[in-house]
């Protein structure tokens, strides 16, 4: 069981990670397609993608909610503990993807 936790724990912060690095970029080739400036699109885009990421990373809402009321109402503490471990996971997905962005492009990523 806690093999899987960590493969899914691992796959969470890949999966935040992909998700902001890869539509940041993809975008900004959209956005240099269409005549913007792509560094500013990125910076944008990053910024926008954040708190879809980490929703892309746990599977969706639906089944962070179940788990939470799993947690709370049942009192299956050990669920909710690793739901906000999965989630903490995403956000360091996240965070290291800005970081990479704000390296790559030399600029601030608010």
């Amino acid at each position: 069981m806690e093999e899987r936790f960590f493969d899914t724990f691992i796959h969470c912060y890949f999966i935040a990670f992909g998700v902001i690095i890869g539509g940041a970029i993809i975008g900004s080739v959209a956005a240099f397609a269409v005549g913007d400036a792509p560094v500013s699109s990125i910076t944008r885009i990053a910024n926008n993608l954040r708190i879809w990421a980490i929703v892309a990373a746990i599977g969706g809402t639906f089944d962070a909610i179940e788990n939470f009321q799993k947690g709370l109402l049942d009192g299956s503490t050990f669920d909710l503990f690793k739901q906000v471990l999965l989630i903490l996971s995403a956000m360091g997905g996240v965070k290291s993807a800005t970081l990479l962005l704000e390296w790559l492009i030399q600029g601030e990523i608010s």
